[in-house]
């Protein structure tokens, strides 16, 4: 299909993730207030949504506790910035097998299952704007496991969200995933005006080519919004890429450290940074109200229990 140039851009911060980058930088936030801290700057910087996940304030590992997220978001809320507030669901599904020849029991190190209540709880609890929606699952990254999201799991999570009011964005990793997505919006799971967030250069999913960046943004349809990313050192040309092909950006720590060779980026530089390059393509970065009304969000208070 033919594509038009996005004019009016909407910019993502991924704040933290879960990665093993928090002994890698200085400013990968661990705390619930470092965590808010790095995103209100993002946004003073021009980041419209900042994604969050939540870590243990002593050791940096990735954590679900419904307790750290409320005071991120409680955090984010009562500062005097405007902000779409986005956390992930992606944790709960993580499986860790055995050696090749005895591959069952499961290991306990590394394995994070959970029911699908149990990995929307803080949703439920914070009402953020929007959540993350793994639409598959997939050999995810370097470490030796698997990101478990099954079909039942998909509809049980999407179902819980759209019921919460919270808006889910499809995180694509490979084009099945965006093939599964279009069938949760057919059988009503999620909203005909679908939000996707493509996922590129993580390993095992699609690759950061154009080739295949060009087949994954061809297979979301043209009603729905999109934006995407690479990892590293193609972050800041995935700003540019998506923005010629009709879509929005994400940067953050989550995905890429550097601001350049040898320099250590903050959260706010690299929004600075997109900010530059969307606006030096002659588009403009548009703000969190204007994504309100374009996405159909609804900002609301968080759950009184």
């Amino acid at each position: 299909m033919p594509l038009t140039m996005n004019r009016e851009v909407f910019i993502t911060c991924a704040v933290t993730g879960s990665g093993s980058t928090q002994d890698r930088s200085p400013h990968v936030p661990r705390s619930p207030e470092q965590i808010a801290s790095s995103a209100i700057d993002a946004a003073k910087a021009g980041a419209a949504i900042v994604h969050c996940h939540v870590r243990d304030p002593e050791t940096g590992a990735p954590r679900r506790d419904v307790a750290l997220y409320r005071e991120v978001t409680e955090r984010i809320r009562d500062a005097n910035v405007d902000v779409v507030l986005n956390l992930t669901a992606g944790m709960g599904g993580d499986m860790v097998f055995g050696d090749t020849e005895s591959p069952l029991p499961l290991k306990a190190v590394g394995t994070d299952m959970a029911g699908a209540s149990e990995r929307v709880e803080h949703v439920r609890v914070c009402l953020p704007e929007i959540c993350t929606l793994d639409c598959g699952t997939m050999n995810f990254a370097e470490a030796d496991y698997v990101m478990t999201n099954t079909p039942g799991m998909l509809r049980a999570m999407g179902g819980m969200m759209t019921q919460m009011g919270v808006k889910p964005e499809i995180e694509a990793f490979d084009t099945g995933h965006l093939w599964f997505a279009k069938e949760l919006v057919k059988e009503g799971v999620l909203a005909p005006d679908a939000l996707v967030q493509l996922c590129m250069g993580v390993p095992w999913g699609a690759p950061d080519d154009l080739n295949t960046f060009m087949a994954m943004v061809n297979n979301v349809p043209s009603e729905w919004n999109w934006s995407a990313f690479s990892l590293g050192r193609n972050q800041m040309a995935y700003v540019a890429a998506a923005v010629l092909a009709g879509g929005n950006v994400r940067v953050g720590l989550e995905d890429n450290l550097w601001l350049g060779k040898g320099e250590l980026a903050t959260n706010a530089q690299l929004v600075e940074r997109a900010v530059t390059i969307v606006e030096n393509m002659g588009a403009r970065v548009i703000g969190p109200q204007e994504v309100r009304e374009r996405l159909n969000l609804t900002k609301r208070a968080p759950a009184s229990d």
